[in-house]
């Protein structure tokens, strides 16, 4: 309730940082730490907010050991990600960034559902953290040329286009692991596939938005012509993903995986919009990465539930659910269809959002990304038929129940959240408009030179 106030107070008009808060450590190193929300982070505070209450309920029966520790991990991670989103600090931003990965090594290594979550944990690990050593060398650059962490300060710099490059490579190579970009995707499917449910749907929903806001907080602001200059390349990985991330779902046999690939897709797609460098694609970008984060979670949900009923994630294990529980059939429809961008679900404005502004900026890959697309609607469709309809598999199944109250209200506002976003989205885009503005205006000083 909290959070809903900064979205109630937020000014739509506005571009620079409100609610801003300032705290100054004396004089060591000129040392501050201001924190504020703009257009870029409303949303995400807000995202993270209302998953890790949710995550806590869908968790209800599923935890029985280290309870306390369970729910503690979960807040010192929303506690992180709150940080993350508001910090206006360089350094600060790293610290909060990579002691995320804390909390959620602890949640997939100790509550994670299979023997190889150890391996899972470290894998996580150590692809983000390895990724994040460039970007601590070029945050120590930046300190040495400014004498400052302050992001107000190195918006102001004047820095070289070559400097800008190398620069870009390094704070690239922690964003593009933390999305994750193909090829450096690897860890995520292994992540979710040995992580609790509650551990998949905050990693689905939050965790992979951090290389998303890092890329559009900093690395577009911070290195304009750098990032004018290799947009054809995060273009051209991104599209490709999109398509290798799709044909992999399609040939995938556990549930978590299949949802997982569709992430990788996704997340492509948001990058596609946002290295448009215009406001269509950037905008469509934001609201994608909105919509992801209540869809996919809730697909997580989804495979959660069944999981927690039969202990099996193999497609082939299910058919004909639709017989026995009806009330999860309806809810799943409802995410298959919008994971495919339905027109009147979330995913549907973002995505075209995405496609108009990387339409303008190049044609070839706009088309390669769009097959993406098609290629979900191909495995969500394929799976949702496989799992809901057919003969129910009797000699697998006992009526074990349809939703039980506590889901019911877990699902209840991802499903109110997912058809309000695409049937009235303006509500959601317009506090958007001004931050983004903002930020496109050194990359057009860039373009229009």
């Amino acid at each position: 309730m909290v959070s809903l106030q900064l979205w109630i107070r937020f000014d739509v008009t506005q571009p620079n940082f409100q609610f801003v808060e300032t705290f100054q450590w004396g004089d060591v190193a000129n040392y501050g730490v201001s924190f504020g929300v703009d257009g870029l982070s409303l949303f995400l505070i807000l995202l993270t907010t209302l998953l890790v209450p949710l995550c806590l309920l869908a968790s209800w029966n599923n935890v029985q050991v280290r309870v306390k520790e369970y729910v503690m991990a979960f807040l010192a991670m929303e506690f992180m990600l709150l940080v993350v989103f508001t910090i206006l600090n360089l350094l600060g931003f790293y610290v909060a960034f990579e002691s995320v990965l804390i909390p959620m090594f602890l949640i997939i290594g100790i509550w994670g559902s299979r023997a190889r979550k150890i391996r899972a944990g470290y894998l996580f690990f150590f692809y983000t953290l390895i990724g994040s050593v460039l970007m601590l060398l070029g945050i120590l650059y930046l300190y040495s040329v400014s004498g400052s962490f302050d992001y107000a300060t190195l918006l102001r710099l004047n820095l070289e286009p070559e400097v800008q490059r190398w620069l870009f490579i390094a704070f690239f190579a922690s964003f593009a692991a933390k999305v994750p970009m193909v090829p450096m995707h690897i860890w995520l499917p292994e992540a979710h596939v040995e992580a609790p449910t509650a551990g998949s749907v905050i990693l689905a929903g939050v965790l992979l938005k951090l290389g998303f806001y890092g890329l559009a907080r900093f690395s577009i602001p911070l290195f304009p012509e750098a990032s004018v200059y290799f947009a054809p390349l995060v273009f051209t990985m991104a599209a490709i993903g999109v398509v290798y991330a799709s044909l992999t779902a399609m040939r995938q046999s556990d549930l978590k995986r299949i949802v997982a690939y569709s992430s990788v897709a996704h997340m492509g797609v948001g990058i596609v919009g946002l290295f448009a460098l215009n406001a269509q694609g950037i905008e469509g970008s934001l609201f994608l990465m909105l919509a992801h984060g209540v869809v996919s979670s809730a697909l997580f949900l989804c495979v959660g539930v069944v999981y927690d009923r039969y202990h099996s994630r193999m497609v082939s294990y299910y058919s004909g659910l639709a017989h026995i529980m009806p009330l999860y059939a309806i809810v799943f429809l409802v995410f298959t269809l919008a994971n495919i961008a339905l027109p009147g679900t979330a995913n549907f404005i973002g995505e075209f959002l995405c496609f108009i502004g990387a339409f303008q900026a190049n044609v070839t890959i706009t088309v390669l990304a769009a097959t993406g697309m098609v290629l979900g609607g191909g495995y969500s469709l394929w799976l949702y038929n496989r799992v809901a309809f057919g003969n129910l598999k009797v000699q697998y199944f006992t009526t074990k129940g349809d939703l039980t109250w506590h889901e019911v209200i877990v699902f209840a506002p991802l499903v109110v959240l997912t058809i309000w976003m695409g049937v009235a989205p303006d509500v959601f885009l317009a506090p958007m408009h001004a931050s983004v503005g903002a930020l496109l205006t050194p990359v057009q000083s860039v373009l229009g030179a």
